[in-house]
């Protein structure tokens, strides 16, 4: 075994060197990374005497630090590479396993597994990271040769590590079944220093089969292997260590029952020994090749019942016969009938089939039940198929499984030395690839260019399939119980929980939660049943959002309000209802007539605000007018803020909503009405110098300033005859002054700034502001802030506030688009509530009312919300609940209106508010007289 991998590393570095020669005028920097998603992945893409023959090249190579990696950084550095961190100088980043989609940088070209070729659930939002940040993905596991054989894996290491470890479980197994065998002498791969040590082990295990010490109640030990590749060759190499006697697969029966006790037996299972057409039961290669759906498999009755220990390592395909189903293990877990009678010291098997090590890892694949791998910590379950369930042990009823998913990294030194080998002649071409590049521009070998999974921000030809695998997926999900009222709540960020929670204490409602990225999805997904995660991006994949609507009743949409319009054309187009918390804007007005036709409703603006301040106004108004009383006045002011214990920062204000927004609206214009005459505020930043303070709550230090158009709401709330209308925003006193001082200085912008895209070399706050005020970055750090003193108007206080958020050095600025995109993204990290902290919400409607008698009345309603450190933020209830109970009110069909529908008629605002009280929300209600 080890003089054949020795003379293969011999030829692969013979034309390696060929390799070389030919690319020696290329002049390039890779990078290898460090592998960080699975604590047991040691293993690299290549050995150091690979980078040396690269570096020698003249290739600038780096090796990302990690002290996890087997093979020890200072035999790198001799091969001529560069340790360090950042590896965003290089063009081709190669590496094992996929990476946390947060460390892909945009626009390079990544090598490395990425199990996404089947569209597997857990990595799709890694690939959708892959497609926005333009990537050129090469997948090592559709490298292959001209007949389709994988030419880069580690694939032989799977077989070894594998074969090694069911070992060891066959011993556990074993002794769990009261039999101790030589078994229980070899230990997990991982636990030996390399292979020779783990294969003297396997040979003492042999030694003592030899010796006839194997309990003989137990029979002659058979194996079985599918498949032929390097996969089952790897896992047959360890078990020739043992005596060991080949046999066709139709003789297992007989070695079953007349074996010699001194060796074990295999039999190495081809297609033409299990499949057969379902028509006439014959097996035709070729045909099988292109309809293999024609085709079922007899091993379940063949093969599998004189099999104590079954080893997988067959591509499964979802056309392709499966070898076992579930019904197939209920059968094979039978008691056996046996010749003689056993004893408590000498007790039979409970059934042959004992254990399966599938190491393909194929969940739900070639092996039914085989339903969620396990782990190099955790490496074996019982399957009890009686019962349909697994359990971490050895013992009890079942079929011991092996399903590791990354069995090489328990050779972690031989595997990367093996498959740098196999890499290593396709580094050069892969030099050469520039992700900004089109594709069909690039001179690469088929080996190479069928592997390339994304690039130029799509998916390439031969994967296009991914999308619409991955819908299908999807949709049996989603369709997959009957009867239920199917919503999709499209956004999973802050205040989509308590709707999620809401909706599902009703059993029968399924709620789908659709996000980028998909991980913030499956966060929420895993708190409430019910619940399932996907990935959409409605901006790019309107085909998948189109299809997501036609399977659900209600699409509720936390997305910014710029999105709404699209959703609602699609929820218009397949007759389904659709509810926002954000304002009508214009475009979505223009659908009131379209919705209307469709026989559905569109609920806008049902949150806090707008939303619970638009119910609390019309409950008050429209009493009022049932009392003869006219409305001679409206303001309302509300704010979510950090309870005043939390809001110690230079702005007082900590993010529970959008920051993006949050920045964006201080820069915006305002009008409302003050005693009959129309005050408009400019956009740009004369907001902010609006603020006034509000004293209605004497014991805050609260300010206010106005918020969009208030004038329009002298009609929607039908209050005409007011001479004052009023919306504003609250905050602590200080903020406006402080985001006044962000946007002299220019950082309140939401023009491209190309020094601040995802390709440019990072800049820092220091050398970003110099370049606001027309300054060199070189300026001392004394005249930079006397400089951004003259242009903050000598506000030291807010010279202070940028020292505290770090923006007066030189920690980096995020990439972005704009400078507001990276100023909220940099704020976003300093202003989060940490944990154990709150946040709050005050809402405070004033409503003046002239009584028939001639006594002005005003009407002071407030709302205050603390979160819950322990539960859920007062912004997420207060948006989240109201939207969730009008979801629920329109699943039930307590909505009747259609077109787009505000909540300002009592048949709405009635019961959404009565809810709320349920949920906790109180609002107080209290009046000053005036003659």
């Amino acid at each position: 075994m080890f003089r054949l991998l020795s003379r293969h590393g011999r030829r692969t570095r013979d034309r390696c060197l060929g390799g070389q020669r030919r690319y020696e005028h290329h002049k390039a920097v890779m990078a290898i990374r460090r592998e960080d998603v699975n604590p047991w992945e040691r293993r690299a893409p290549l050995a150091p005497r690979h980078v040396k023959e690269l570096t020698n090249a003249g290739v600038k190579v780096l090796v990302q630090p990690s002290n996890r990696r087997a093979i020890h950084e200072k035999y790198y550095m001799r091969a001529g590479a560069i340790m360090q961190e950042d590896i965003s100088e290089a063009s081709l980043i190669i590496g094992v396993k996929r990476l946390p989609e947060e460390k892909v940088i945009p626009k390079k070209t990544y090598a490395f597994f990425s199990h996404t070729i089947k569209a597997q659930e857990p990595n799709m939002g890694l690939l959708d990271d892959l497609l926005t940040k333009e990537v050129r993905l090469i997948d090592y596991e559709k490298m292959v040769d001209a007949n389709g054989f994988r030419i880069v894996a580690f694939g032989q290491w799977a077989g070894v590590a594998g074969m090694i470890s069911i070992l060891h479980g066959l011993g556990l197994r074993f002794l769990a079944l009261g039999h101790h065998t030589p078994f229980m002498h070899i230990g997990m791969a991982h636990n030996y220093r390399n292979l020779s040590q783990a294969v003297q082990a396997v040979r003492d295990c042999g030694y003592e089969i030899s010796m006839g010490l194997m309990p003989k109640s137990i029979g002659p030990v058979t194996f079985c292997f599918t498949g032929t590749g390097n996969v089952s060759k790897g896992a047959q190499d360890i078990l020739n260590e043992l005596p060991v006697e080949y046999v066709e697969p139709h003789e297992l029966k007989d070695v079953c029952e007349t074996g010699d006790m001194n060796k074990v037996y295999a039999t190495v299972l081809s297609r033409h020994h299990h499949l057969v057409r379902k028509s006439d039961g014959i097996y035709d290669p070729m045909e099988y090749e292109n309809h293999p759906e024609r085709y079922t498999s007899h091993f379940r009755t063949s093969v599998a019942p004189y099999t104590n220990c079954l080893i997988n390592g067959i591509y499964w395909d979802p056309l392709t016969p499966r070898l076992l189903r579930r019904l197939d293990a209920q059968k094979l877990m039978r008691p056996l009938k046996v010749s003689r009678v056993p004893t408590e010291g000498s007790p039979a098997l409970p059934h042959k089939l004992l254990a399966i090590c599938d190491i393909s890892a194929d969940t739900g694949g070639s092996i039914e039940f085989m339903n969620e791998c396990t782990t190099i910590d955790k490496p074996f379950c019982m399957y009890d198929a009686d019962q349909h369930i697994d359990h971490d042990s050895v013992e009890g009823n079942g079929i011991l499984m092996c399903s590791i998913d990354n069995l090489p990294a328990q050779l972690p030194i031989e595997a990367t030395e093996y498959f740098g080998d196999r890499l290593f002649p396709y580094i050069w071409e892969m030099l050469s690839s520039d992700a900004t590049r089109p594709l069909d521009e690039e001179d690469f070998s088929p080996q190479v260019r069928d592997a390339i999974i994304t690039s130029n921000g799509v998916l390439t030809p031969k994967f296009e399939y991914i999308e619409k695998l991955r819908e299908r997926k999807e949709k049996a999900q989603i369709m997959k119980k009957s009867g239920m009222k199917r919503v999709l709540l499209l956004g999973a960020g802050y205040v989509s929980r308590p709707v999620v929670e809401y909706l599902t204490r009703d059993e029968r409602t399924q709620v789908t939660v659709g996000s980028v990225p998909l991980r913030q999805a499956e966060d929420l997904a895993a708190k409430y049943p019910n619940t399932i995660a996907i990935m959409v991006d409605v901006c790019s994949q309107e085909g998948h959002l189109d299809s997501l609507i036609k399977d659900h009743d209600l699409v509720i949409s936390m997305l910014p309000h710029s999105l709404h319009p699209l959703i609602a054309k699609h929820c218009i187009k397949r007759k389904v209802n659709m509810l926002t918390a954000s304002y009508l804007c214009p475009a979505m007005r223009e659908l009131h007539s379209s919705a209307e036709e469709a026989g559905i409703t569109i609920v806008n603006e049902m949150g806090l605000d707008p939303g619970i301040d638009h119910m609390l106004a019309m409950e008050c108004i429209d009493q009022a007018k049932a009392d003869g009383c006219t409305v001679e006045s409206y303001i309302s002011f509300c704010g979510g803020l950090p309870a005043p214990e939390c809001s110690d920062n230079p702005l007082r204000y900590k993010f529970s909503w959008f920051p993006y927004g949050v920045l964006q609206n201080t820069i915006s214009p305002a009008v409302f009405l003050k005693e009959n005459q129309v005050v408009s505020i400019p956009a740009g930043g004369a907001l902010m110098d609006s603020a006034a303070p509000m004293d209605f709550f004497p014991g805050f230090n609260l300010e206010g300033f106005p918020n969009r158009d208030s004038t329009v709401y002298s009609e929607c709330y039908g209050i005409q005859t007011a001479h004052t209308v009023l919306r504003g925003t609250l905050r602590y006193k200080g903020f406006s002054k402080a985001m006044s001082g962000f946007i002299k200085l220019g950082l309140i912008n939401k023009d491209t700034c190309p020094i601040l895209h995802h390709t440019s070399s990072p800049v820092s706050w220091k050398e970003l502001l110099c370049k606001q005020m027309g300054l060199s970055s070189s300026i001392s750090q004394s005249a930079f802030e006397e400089a951004l003193c003259e242009r903050t108007e000598k506000d030291d206080s807010f010279i202070d506030g940028l020292r505290w958020f770090g923006m007066l050095g030189d920690e980096p600025v995020p990439h972005a688009d704009s400078i507001l995109a990276a100023l909220a993204k940099h704020l976003e990290t300093k202003l989060y509530f940490n944990k154990g902290e709150r946040d709050m919400i005050m809402l405070r409607n004033d409503v003046g009312l002239r009584h028939p008698t001639g006594e002005l009345e005003t009407k002071h309603i407030t709302l205050v919300v603390y979160g819950d450190p322990n539960g859920f933020s007062a912004m997420a209830k207060t948006v989240g609940y109201p939207a969730a109970i009008a979801a629920r009110m329109l699943l039930d069909g307590e909505i009747s209106a259609k077109g787009l529908v505000l909540p300002m008629k009592k048949d709405i605002y009635g019961p959404v508010l009565t809810r709320l009280k349920e949920e906790g929300l109180h609002f107080l209600s209290k009046s000053t007289l005036q003659e």
